[in-house]
């Protein structure tokens, strides 16, 4: 079923409002991908004016800056540490934006948005 993202069909009082159109096709939505930590699998997801989001599925590795040295390193991740968008993703090992994990280089903060960039980037956070 698809989802659509569209004004409430109810006043501020509860009554009724008359539709005055029918569904368009920007108004549609999608379910949300939920990022977790396995062999990196990616979607594409075709969005308005043909153009193509990658969003990523699952992956075991991270891309992340040292803010000492400022030089770009790859870690591998081990568990989801803090997640403020949702305190369940924590639990099922869901990355998003915001979201800090463990590896073995250290904590890592994602800084990039997974479900719609297709990668994860992060910045090494003091623990």
């Amino acid at each position: 079923m698809a989802i659509w993202q569209t004004k409430s069909k109810r006043k501020p009082t509860g009554g009724k409002l008359k539709d005055g159109r029918k569904k368009r096709q920007f108004e549609k939505g999608r379910e949300p991908t939920h990022t977790t930590i396995d062999e990196k699998k990616v979607r594409q997801v075709r969005t308005t004016g043909k153009k193509i989001k990658t969003a990523l599925r699952q992956d075991t590795k991270v891309n992340y800056i040292d803010p000492k040295t400022k030089k770009a390193k790859i870690a591998v991740i081990k568990d989801v540490i803090e997640n403020k968008s949702n305190q369940q993703f924590i639990k099922n090992n869901i990355i998003t934006k915001g979201a800090i994990i463990k590896t073995d280089a250290g904590n890592i903060q994602i800084t990039s948005r997974p479900g719609q960039d297709g990668q994860l980037n992060g910045v090494l956070v003091a623990e």
